[in-house]
């Protein structure tokens, strides 16, 4: 066997390889064997068919199979054992390969096109100066992520007058137009309703103040806009009908309930820190100040990614890549696209690639790698981050780790958890090697940045 490496410009090359009978024979006699030992043909008892006959009837497709072998094999190596950079995989030379016919040929000599990763040099240094954006924790934001907790020890109070975002209980009836109750009408009993949440501001003001049996008169289809689903599931009628219902309703007041937050106290406290870690309102706030900042640290550092990696393009500027190779690898990972979706997407699938490339220079120069710990931690910030969203913080030990293992019996779960691990430390690394420019900025302008 000989496998031969020629350069044809900087970013792509030819691989050939040579097989002759010999490298291959002893592999190819081997498996004929074989399945002579497991071959079922009728008129021959098991393992007693005539080897020539296995030859002739399995011959081909077995040479086959084990040139294949021997071929990828042999490839691979030679690309490892050489250290190549090469972008996709080989791809068959479509010009110049030999014609290969296994029945009657020996030896094979075989052709393959090979795409060079460029070479360029990725790095940054204290003269780059890059923004690096802290978002502001407010007052109005603590106010909010705390009521999020009372909120989940409220309770519905029954009250005597009706105030903006309570709750309606009662007699809805459909009205003739002179504001008589109609026979046969739409009638609902116990009929709920928030007044608060009507399109019409004119259609809620009629239920201004308005208390336990007391009648109001008002347009459910005007109320919500002609919505055909709201309008189907007051009045419990299908969507079709409920789109035509157009008359004036009458609704009896029959209870009034609203929500009322728990307080905060030392219950709250403890479900979002832990028992007696905090003990103090005073406290309380400040931690949840702290808490809400941390979590926008990750926002932070991949704003500071992006402009990293910006930076990086501008600095390294336009690179040259074996185009036409990397076409044909694109239009073979696409066959359902057209030739049109490789144009068209051509330019931005370039602009990731070098992003990869860049960011596996800076991964490797800056020694990062990941373990499993740093993916199981991961996974369990993605689990905390799950259940922070329904302001549930203290979430105890054993309930993370069923959710994280449950997290990485997924590969494509593993696969972002890894990525996300790679991007936090290389985050950290390049903002001690760079001059940070540091920005305080609010939420909305911080995702201003992103429109």
């Amino acid at each position: 066997m000989n496998v031969s490496f020629q350069n044809i410009d900087k970013v792509s090359a030819s691989l050939t390889v040579k097989l002759e009978k010999a490298d291959y024979q002893e592999k190819v006699d081997k498996s004929l064997k074989n399945l002579r030992q497991k071959a079922q043909i009728p008129g021959f008892r098991k393992g007693m068919v005539p080897a020539s006959l296995v030859k002739k009837m399995y011959g081909k497709s077995v040479i086959a199979e084990e040139v294949n072998k021997l071929l990828s094999d042999a490839v691979y190596k030679y690309i490892q054992d050489n250290k190549i950079n090469i972008l996709g995989e080989p791809l068959p030379n479509e010009e110049n390969q030999p014609e290969i016919d296994f029945e009657s040929m020996d030896d094979f000599e075989f052709l393959f096109d090979i795409a060079l990763a460029p070479e360029f040099k990725a790095e940054v240094t204290s003269k780059d100066k890059v923004d690096f954006y802290t978002i502001e924790v407010t007052d109005e934001m603590v106010e909010n992520q705390i009521k999020t907790y009372t909120q989940r020890n409220g309770k519905y109070d029954v009250v005597d007058t009706y105030q903006d975002s309570d709750m309606l209980k009662g007699l809805l009836a459909e009205l003739n137009g002179d504001g008589t109750t109609k026979d046969g009408g739409i009638q609902i009993e116990g009929a709920v309703m928030m007044p608060a949440y009507m399109k019409e501001e004119d259609q809620k003001l009629l239920f201004a103040n308005a208390k336990v049996d007391d009648v109001i008169t008002f347009n459910p289809f005007k109320a919500w806009s002609g919505n055909a689903a709201e309008l189907a599931s007051l009045l419990k009628i299908d969507k079709e009908v409920a789109a035509e219902v157009k008359s004036d309703f009458s609704f009896q007041v029959q209870e009034i309930t609203r929500f009322v937050a728990g307080d905060l106290n030392q219950e709250i406290f403890d479900q979002v820190f832990g028992k007696d870690v905090v003990t103090t309102e005073e406290d309380f706030r400040a931690k949840v100040k702290d808490l809400i900042a941390a979590q926008y640290v990750a926002d932070s550092d991949y704003k500071f990614l992006i402009d990293i990696r910006q930076l990086l393009m501008e600095k390294i500027g336009k690179i040259e890549f074996p185009d036409s190779l990397l076409k044909r690898i694109m239009r073979l990972n696409n066959t359902d696209k057209d030739e049109a979706f490789v144009e068209e997407n051509y330019d931005k699938s370039i602009e990731e690639l070098t992003w990869h490339l860049i960011k596996e220079q800076l991964v490797k120069a800056n020694d990062i790698k990941v373990e499993q710990d740093d993916i199981v931690n991961m996974a369990k910030e993605a689990t905390r981050a799950q259940f922070a969203q329904y302001g549930m913080l203290n979430i105890p030990e054993d309930i993370l780790e069923n959710y994280s293992k449950e997290m990485l019996k997924k590969k494509e779960s593993v696969e972002g958890l890894v990525n996300r691990a790679i991007e936090t430390k290389l985050a950290s690394a390049l903002k001690s090697q760079v001059t940070l420019n540091d920005k305080t900025v609010s939420i909305q302008e911080f995702n201003k940045m992103f429109e």
